[in-house]
């Protein structure tokens, strides 16, 4: 299985200078894929091939308008090529229903203030890391990185990314060898929650850290220090700096926070079973600043990357399954209560806890969904 191993780098000014060379040259050539394109479809014309737009960027390198193309890797240039046919893929299969999940729009134009830029190089473009431990690009040079750790192979590809922080990282794509943990008969079913962040079917409760709301005042007297500053002028551009970085550490919490909790979970239960929840439809309601600060598919996403490396099981039950209506003990169901509705009892007797329960139902909807004709549970992953 393929992993992505990120850095923080630190490139000399010199090098800054040309890694923004390299990214608007990627971003040209992107571009003129879409225009191309387009064009086609504008005049009538079949769309060109690969290998028709391939030709053209080489052509392209040739005229004096294009010339300072070739001031970088033609591995960037042929990869943001290789970015825009993939877009139009995705698109194409989209929109015929043979892609799965979200409705994938039409490929955009790229701009230079865009808050991310970045581009790729593969092992064609023979970049390496020096026994000095720094990332060795073609064209751009010696690059220092931060390791936090080693490299589990040799890498395949390492896309370098510029963030609207103005920071820069190193994303290597290495291939590693699945790591199943040793087998234990815990499994569990997780609520997932806006006041409590989740709660586990053994009773395990995990708090909300709310970054985003316990940042707000932070976040709002940069936003306001950014609006006082003349537009084009060089405190403007610093503010902004300031800005953006200060929206990067709520990110990069909530980040490590998943990373962490998603890490024990998949440690402690040998399966983990979570509700499908519509993140865009609630995302959409007077609930959309606490939802996107909770981070639910950033944490399901990690729960089941880490389930398929470390040999555990994991899966998602119907979101139209009333885990919140159905009582545990007798599998009677209640009916819709408001989200103020914290407690209740059922008529059969049992006292409930709503997230609780509604815990302990995913578990027992997500067992049941595991299970083969003949009754027994299927055999969980090596």
């Amino acid at each position: 299985m393929q992993l992505r191993y990120q850095y923080r780098v630190y490139p000399t000014p010199g090098q800054q200078n040309a890694l923004a060379r390299a990214f608007g040259c990627a971003r040209v050539v992107f571009n003129d894929a879409v225009h191309a394109r387009e064009a086609a479809w504008r005049d009538g014309l079949p769309y060109p091939t690969d290998a028709d737009l391939s030709k053209a960027l080489t052509a392209a390198k040739r005229t004096p308008e294009r010339a300072w193309l070739a001031d970088v890797s033609s591995v960037v240039l042929q990869q943001a090529l290789a970015d825009a046919n993939t877009a139009y893929r995705n698109f194409f299969t989209s929109v015929t229903g043979k892609r799965q999940g979200r409705k994938v729009g039409a490929p955009r134009f790229r701009s230079r203030h865009d808050n991310r830029q970045s581009i790729r190089f593969t092992r064609n473009a023979r970049f390496r890391v020096t026994a000095g431990g720094k990332l060795r690009l073609p064209m751009i040079g010696d690059v220092k990185v931060a390791w936090s750790r080693e490299l589990p192979s040799d890498p395949s590809s390492v896309t370098v990314i510029s963030d609207s922080a103005g920071r820069y990282f190193a994303s290597f794509v290495v291939d590693v060898t699945p790591e199943p943990l040793s087998l234990i008969d815990s499994e569990v079913g997780i609520d997932l929650g806006l006041t409590t962040f989740a709660v586990l079917s053994n009773g395990t409760t995990i708090t909300s850290p709310k970054f985003l709301r316990h940042a707000e005042r932070r976040l709002r007297k940069a936003q306001q220090a950014l609006c006082r500053k003349e537009k084009g002028s060089n405190n403007r551009a610093k503010t902004r700096i300031r800005v953006a970085k200060a929206h990067a550490a709520v990110a990069d919490a909530r980040k490590d926070f998943a990373h962490k909790q998603s890490t024990t979970i998949i440690r402690e239960n040998q399966a983990v079973y979570v509700e499908d929840l519509c993140v865009i439809g609630l995302a959409r309601t007077r609930l959309a600043k606490s939802v996107h600060d909770a981070g639910w598919s950033m944490f399901t996403r990690l729960l089941e990357a880490k389930a398929a490396r470390y040999g555990r099981h994991f899966s998602k039950v119907d979101r139209f399954f009333p885990s919140s209506q159905t009582c545990s003990a007798c599998g009677r169901v209640d009916g819709k209560k408001p989200l103020s509705v914290r407690e209740w009892t059922c008529p059969c007797g049992a006292v409930h806890d709503r997230d609780l329960n509604a815990a302990m139902n995913i578990l027992a909807a997500g067992r049941a969904e595991s299970r083969n004709a003949c009754g027994e549970t299927v055999s969980l992953p090596a």
